[in-house]
């Protein structure tokens, strides 16, 4: 697999990551923790250096599964985390609040040790403090990075000019946000800033939250307590058989090329830019590999347009989180 870098100093890391949140849970219940343990080796063993992980998943069992199961590949390895809520300690529940830049030294000490490495490879902002200037975090994860702590610093969801903000502080490696054939708002703005200040980018959900693998349809249910789909408007009934017009397209250009819809949406994004990495999900062993199988598609320029404007012209049908949710993004 190719080695694309993020940012500038630049982090090397696979073109194709693995997002590790449903490790711990979120789509379907628990996973068993050394199946999943297992899951990382083998995506080690395939060619999959960069993978990703939050304290708040778990919250903190997702770091420690990854410490867990990445520590005999630390030399081969990028590990990403997050900051942002505060958490209890002791409860492993979030108090309520957000983190303030003088807690992250506290703050990633847990981190660190969850993960049993020495300094995490790629820090991000998970959400962006509204009540905080984003130029006190900056500082803050430029002097975790000056302790030799923090390598990276990294950002979520967050607004292009709250990016340039922070880059002037303490230069950003990577933005973190979800982008998909189905969700394209960081083409607004968020893509162009990245450019221009030679940051990478890192899609989040790129296959939809599982939408555009083509596996989910309008009669497909999600329990509620165990899936967060149940919660996400744009996965109820109605608006999943309006959406099908998304899934359809994708599926189309697959079966054209003898591919996986989750493929062509993978590949889609690859050839964006070549800074841009997707970190998609999974806890089963076939659909890894397919999703690492995705870096050799190579779609042609009539395969790209005709994804890129039919999906422009398609009305998606319902939020992409919660309006409480969605409002924590791109400030």
């Amino acid at each position: 697999m190719q080695k694309p870098t993020l940012g500038v100093p630049g982090l090397e890391v696979s073109a194709i990551g693995l997002g590790c949140m449903s490790m711990t849970g979120g789509y379907s219940g628990h996973p068993d923790r050394q199946q999943m343990i297992s899951l990382l080796h083998a995506a080690v063993d395939r060619g999959v250096t960069f993978f990703d992980t939050a304290e708040i998943y778990g919250p903190h069992a997702n770091e420690e599964l990854v410490g867990e199961g990445l520590a005999p590949f630390h030399d081969q390895v990028v590990i990403a985390t997050k900051f942002a809520a505060d958490i209890d300690p002791a409860e492993r529940k979030p108090r309520g609040r957000m983190l303030t830049p003088d807690e992250l030294p506290r703050v990633v000490e847990g981190s660190l040790q969850r993960l049993s490495v020495e300094a995490i490879d790629l820090y991000y902002q998970h959400r962006v403090n509204p009540d905080v200037p984003i130029e006190e975090f900056a500082g803050a994860v430029k002097t975790l990075i000056e302790a030799g702590k923090v390598k990276h610093f990294g950002m979520s969801e967050a607004a292009a000019s709250t990016i340039r903000r922070a880059h002037a502080v303490q230069p950003v490696t990577a933005i973190q946000s979800e982008y998909s054939l189905w969700w394209r708002r960081p083409e607004e703005e968020v893509l162009s800033a990245c450019e221009e200040l030679g940051i990478g980018f890192v899609p989040f959900s790129p296959l939809g939250k599982g939408f555009l693998t083509g596996t989910v349809s309008a009669s497909t249910t999600f329990e509620a307590g165990n899936d967060i789909r149940s919660t996400i408007p744009r996965f109820t009934a109605e608006a999943l058989k309006h959406n099908t017009a998304m899934v359809d397209l994708v599926k189309s250009v697959a079966a054209s090329k003898g591919v996986t819809p989750a493929q062509v949406a993978l590949a889609w994004l690859l050839a964006q830019k070549p800074w841009i990495v997707p970190i998609p999900g999974t806890t089963k062993l076939h659909r890894l590999e397919e999703n690492i199988a995705a870096a050799d598609v190579t779609l042609s320029g009539d395969e790209l347009s005709q994804l890129t404007d039919a999906s422009s012209k398609i009305e998606v049908q319902g939020g992409r989180y919660p309006e409480a949710l969605e409002a924590q993004t791109n400030l």
